[in-house]
C-alpha cells in the first residue's frame, strides 16, 4: 500500500522483451515497499442470496442486475464481481483503522440498501454451500484460468466460484531488521496465518473431500495447484524468496486479443523468458502473471493476508481486520504474537504453508486444537489491548470483545454455529 518507495531503476517498457534479468529486478523491486508501518487495508468478499431463501441459487440475470445496481453506486471501495457471482469490496488504503473501517461500512450500507430493494443479501461465509458451482462471467481470463486448474482437479473451479473471504492488507515494514521490519513482519504474517485460518473458520463442510473440516475454504485453496497456492521457504531473504518462486511457478495463460488465450502445460515464467514462445513476454505479461499467484500472503509492496473465511453478520468481517491490524501494527502486541506463534509452528516443523501441519490442522478441526486455542487466546488478548493504543472506536473494540468472548475464549469459531443451525442434507439439496 506504501506509496513513496521509487519505482525499479531502468524499468523497461511494458511492451518490451523481458531478459532473464530485468525479470528478477522487476519482481525483486516491487514486491516489498518499505518505510514505517502506517496504512491498513481491507478486501471484502460476499455471497450474494436471496433475502428470504438463501439456500436457494439465484439466477444469472438477477444476479447480474444486482451487480451493474451496485457498480453503479458512487463507492469510495473498489467495486468488483468474482467468477462465481461474489461481490468484492476493496477499501483504499487508510491511515488509521477508523478510516479503514467507517469508509467500508458506509459502502456496506450502500450496496445492501440497493441489494435489499431487489429481494437480495450478502451473506458472509467462507464457502457457498448451494449447487451446482456456476460461473456467472465470462472472458478470457476466467476461461483460461478453468482451462489451467481443470488438469489438477476441482478445486480450482470451486475456489473461483464458491469461495469468499476477508483479506487484510497491512505495509511491508521497515527496511532495517527488527520487530516493524519486512522480513520480521512477512515471517509473522505466515506464521499467525494458521491461527487466523483457525480462529476465523466459516466453511464447515459435511462431504466430499473436506468433509468434516471446520474451514473447507482453506482445503480449497491449498489444492488448486501444486505450487501456485504455495509459500515461499521462510528462510530465505524475503524478496529473494518470492523472485525465484514467482519466476518458477507455472503460467497459466498467454495473453492474446483472441477471445481464446493459450493455457500452456508445464511452462514457467523462467521458461518462458528463455525459450521466448509462444512469443516473446514482455513486463506487462509479468505483471499480469504476478496476479495469477495466490499463496496464503501476497506481497504486492504491501503484504495481502489471504487466508480468512468471510466473516457472518454486517460488522463480523472487521474483527479480522482490527485484530491483523493490531497484531502488525503495535508494537507490543507484535512482539506478543511472534512470540506465541514461533513457538506453535516450531513444534509443527518448518513445512511450507498451507501444506504443513498446522495449517491442516486449523483448517480441519480449527480451535478444537488446544495449542491453537491457547495460542488464539493470546492474540486476541493482546489485540485487545492494543486497540484503545490505536485508536479504535469503541463499536471496533465492543465487536472483537464479544467474537473473543463468544468464540477464541471457548474454543469455538463460527463454522460451530453453523453445524448446529443447519438442518441434516441441506447442503446437498440447496
Amino acid at each position: 500500500m506504501r506509496q513513496d518507495s521509487p519505482a525499479p531503476p531502468c524499468q523497461p517498457p511494458p511492451d518490451s522483451p523481458l531478459t532473464e534479468s530485468a525479470a528478477e529486478d522487476l519482481v525483486h523491486g516491487i514486491c516489498f515497499k518499505t518505510g514505517p508501518p502506517r496504512l491498513v487495508g481491507a478486501e471484502l468478499e460476499w455471497l450474494v442470496v436471496d433475502a428470504e431463501r438463501p439456500w436457494v441459487p439465484l439466477t444469472a440475470d438477477r444476479l447480474t442486475a444486482a451487480h451493474d445496481a451496485a457498480g453503479a453506486l458512487p463507492l469510495r471501495s473498489r467495486f468488483t464481481v468474482e467468477p462465481g457471482g461474489q461481490l468484492e469490496l476493496s477499501s483504499a488504503p487508510a491511515d488509521s483503522l477508523t478510516a479503514c473501517v467507517d469508509g467500508l461500512q458506509a459502502d456496506l450500507a450502500a450496496v445492501r440498501g440497493v441489494l435489499r430493494e431487489r429481494g437480495l443479501a450478502l451473506r458472509g461465509l467462507g464457502r457457498d454451500p448451494r449447487r451446482p458451482y456456476r460461473r456467472v462471467l465470462d472472458s478470457p481470463r476466467y476461461r483460461a484460468m478453468e482451462s489451467y486448474f481443470d488438469r489438477t482437479g476441482p478445486a480450482g473451479r470451486a475456489m473461483m466460484r464458491a469461495s469468499a473471504s476477508v483479506q487484510v492488507c497491512v505495509d511491508a515494514g521497515l527496511e532495517e531488521p527488527g520487530p516493524l521490519g519486512h522480513g520480521r513482519r512477512w515471517r509473522l504474517a505466515h506464521l499467525l496465518g494458521a491461527v487466523l485460518v483457525s480462529a476465523f473458520a466459516n466453511s464447515p463442510a459435511r462431504e466430499g473431500p473436506y468433509a468434516g473440516w471446520r474451514c473447507a475454504r482453506q482445503g480449497i485453496w491449498s489444492d488448486i495447484d501444486a505450487r501456485r497456492a504455495l509459500a515461499p521457504p521462510l528462510d530465505v531473504e524475503p524478496r529473494a524468496a518470492w523472485t525465484r518462486h514467482a519466476l518458477d511457478t507455472e503460467v497459466m495463460c498467454v495473453r492474446s486479443p483472441d477471445p481464446s488465450w493459450e493455457v500452456p502445460g508445464g511452462l514457467t515464467f523462467r521458461d518462458w523468458v528463455r525459450t521466448g514462445g509462444p512469443r516473446p513476454p514482455t513486463p506487462a505479461d509479468l505483471d499480469y502473471h504476478l496476479t495469477t499467484l495466490f499463496p496464503p500472503v501476497r506481497p504486492r509492496g504491501h503484504l495481502e493476508l489471504r487466508m480468512i473465511d468471510a466473516q457472518p453478520g454486517d460488522d463480523g468481517w472487521l474483527v479480522p481486520v482490527a485484530v491483523t491490524y493490531a497484531l502488525f501494527d503495535d508494537l507490543e502486541a507484535t512482539e506478543t504474537a511472534y512470540r506465541v506463534v514461533k513457538a506453535l509452528a516450531d513444534a509443527y516443523g518448518g513445512r511450507r504453508a498451507p501444506r504443513n501441519p498446522l495449517w491442516r490442522t486449523a483448517a480441519r478441526v480449527g480451535p478444537a486444537d488446544p495449542e491453537l486455542r491457547a495460542a488464539a487466546v493470546a492474540c486476541f488478548t493482546a489485540a485487545r489491548e492494543a486497540l484503545p493504543r490505536l485508536g479504535a472506536s469503541s463499536h471496533v473494540r465492543d465487536t472483537v470483545g464479544a467474537f473473543t468472548e463468544r468464540y477464541v475464549l471457548r474454543g469455538r469459531c463460527p463454522a460451530d454455529d453453523l453445524d448446529e443451525r443447519r438442518p441434516a442434507g441441506k447442503e446437498t439439496r440447496s
